[in-house]
């Protein structure tokens, strides 16, 4: 599935600028606090928990404009705790915003 990073980008070029090595680098936070949060899903194994930490995905999503992880999260929160299905989607969405070149 190809997906529009572009308010992601747009939401980092807003941050920052156009100053590449700073985009890179506030990608690469962005991705390592989503898989902490995506790792602490993973884990979860009580309502509370689950929710909790698929709120936290969502806002960090919306903080960037990343949309398919915001709508991913929403899913998440929707669900049980421990669905391996939401787990393999959103660990492919960060896959996905990790190793987009922007052109």
């Amino acid at each position: 599935m190809s997906m529009d990073y572009g308010a992601f980008d747009t939401a980092l070029k807003a941050a920052v600028g156009d100053d590449a090595s700073l985009i890179a680098e506030l990608r690469v936070s962005f991705v390592e606090s989503a898989k902490r949060q995506i790792s602490l899903l993973s884990r979860s194994r009580c309502d509370a928990n689950w929710q909790y930490s698929s709120w936290r995905l969502k806002s960090l999503a919306a903080s960037f404009g990343a949309i398919h992880l915001m709508t991913l999260a929403d899913e998440a929160s929707e669900g049980a705790p421990g669905d391996t299905d939401v787990i393999r989607k959103l660990n492919n969405a960060i896959f996905d915003i990790e190793h987009f070149i922007v052109q």
